[in-house]
């Protein structure tokens, strides 16, 4: 799903809608959470890989008020919508795939 699509605002949901695929609430959950850090996580090394080239040893003034580039990029991912969200849209579009560790039995 493009990013552009997702909505960025919270919406009322059905708990229904979310716990069909698995059967229980807390495991859908548990499922959006994980997705959610490791889409966050890349959000995060993606920024930081592209503000690495705004480093510098030492800052001048001249220097702090020319970088608006960096200033633009920043804003760019700030616009972006929440990993929460985006692991939302991906779990309601089947695009997650996940699998179920079952107990063993006795």
């Amino acid at each position: 799903m493009n990013k552009s699509q997702i909505p960025t605002n919270t919406l009322t949901r059905d708990l229904c809608d979310f716990a069909a695929p698995t059967g229980n609430i807390y495991e859908t959950v548990s499922i959006l959470a994980k997705r959610a850090n490791q889409i966050a996580l890349a959000e995060k090394k993606e920024l930081s890989r592209k503000l690495e080239d705004f480093k510098s040893e030492r800052d001048t003034m001249e220097e702090i008020y020319e970088n608006c580039e960096q200033i633009e990029i920043s804003k760019y991912y700030e616009r972006q919508p929440k990993p929460s969200l985006v692991a939302i849209s991906e779990f309601q579009a089947n695009e997650i795939s996940y699998r179920m560790a079952h107990k063993e039995e006795e």
